[in-house]
């Protein structure tokens, strides 16, 4: 008996400034390209009309090629009320990128916070990767403290073990994105790229590698409960993005669906992930409906561990 009227179930949430309509993110995924563009464009599009947070894809190729800033600025562009991440490689503060890299970043589209991924193993599988992760939380930690928005960690694929969790909530970060194995697996990815035999056996060998999202969520509350955790990483519909937000998660993060519906053969692109959100929504809503969490501060507890949760 869930006590309450659908109709009034709220999903609207604040965060670094802005307000949500749902606890939902448009992942990080693309830039640097014409089509990039077009993405961009209609993903913020669809932000905006809906009132939800996105990311846009690594900016590096933007500031070292600045012939690609547009591709990452049309975000803001078509989208000027947005929740709006900004992306770098966190590796690459051990390859020359400075505080001020981090702020041209920002810059470019006028986000809201900056986004650092992690991605250690994609690193490694693919020729001439970028693998010198050594001493890289100290200058996270610079980062975190000298940058005028918040920092954001975010995996991309393999999830967060307590050791990395308990290193981000020491260097300070804003929030940490999971982003679980269960999602693009970048080895993959990399094994299907590889150049030779003996890279692709190298990417093969770590394709099921990564810690799920419902465990690297927990992982981070375990070590580190105030600390916000952004969910990504196979979420699939509303229900997983409540069953993260039970175990602790304050957003949840989805890609494919939207790329998707963006790329639909069909036309109106912006419709189409207009349409797909608002179904996200709706399938939170009546999750939360039927758990009886009348708003997202509800709906931790409510959920069993021993349901598939993300």
């Amino acid at each position: 008996l869930p006590e309450l009227d659908l109709e009034r179930v709220e999903t609207r949430l604040s965060l670094f400034g802005k307000t949500l309509t749902a606890p939902i993110l448009i992942s990080s995924m693309t830039g640097g390209t014409k089509t990039a563009r077009t993405i961009n464009r209609h993903l913020a599009q669809a932000a905006q009309e809906v009132g939800v947070a996105m990311g846009v894809g690594s900016q590096r190729i933007a500031l070292e090629n600045p012939r690609q800033e547009e591709t990452f600025a049309i975000a803001r562009k078509v989208a000027p009320d947005i929740l709006l991440f900004a992306n770098l490689g966190a590796v690459q503060l051990n390859y020359g990128y400075t505080i001020d890299h981090c702020r041209r970043a920002v810059e470019m589209i006028q986000a809201n916070a900056l986004i650092l991924h992690l991605n250690p193993l994609q690193e490694a599988v693919q020729p001439g990767g970028d693998t010198n992760f050594a001493g890289l939380a100290k200058k996270i930690e610079a980062v975190c403290k000298k940058l005028e928005v918040p920092v954001i960690v975010k995996e991309v694929g393999w999830g967060i073990s307590e050791r990395t969790a308990r290193l981000l909530a020491d260097c300070g970060v804003a929030a940490i994105d999971v982003a679980g194995a269960g999602g693009t697996s970048w080895s993959q990815v990399e094994m299907h790229r590889a150049p030779d035999e003996f890279t692709r056996a190298l990417a093969a060998a770590f394709v099921d590698w990564g810690i799920p999202t419902a465990e690297s969520i927990l992982n981070v509350k375990r070590v580190a409960p105030e600390m916000m955790v952004f969910a990504s990483g196979g979420l699939r519909d509303g229900v997983d993005i409540a069953k993260c937000i039970a175990l602790g998660a304050t957003l949840g993060g989805m890609a494919g669906a939207f790329l998707r519906a963006v790329a639909d053969p069909k036309g109106a692109p912006v419709e189409r992930v207009v349409e797909t959100l608002r179904l996200l929504r709706r399938q939170l809503q009546v999750t939360m409906f039927a758990v009886g969490a009348a708003t997202l501060n509800d709906l931790p507890g409510t959920l069993s561990l021993s349901s598939n949760a993300a």
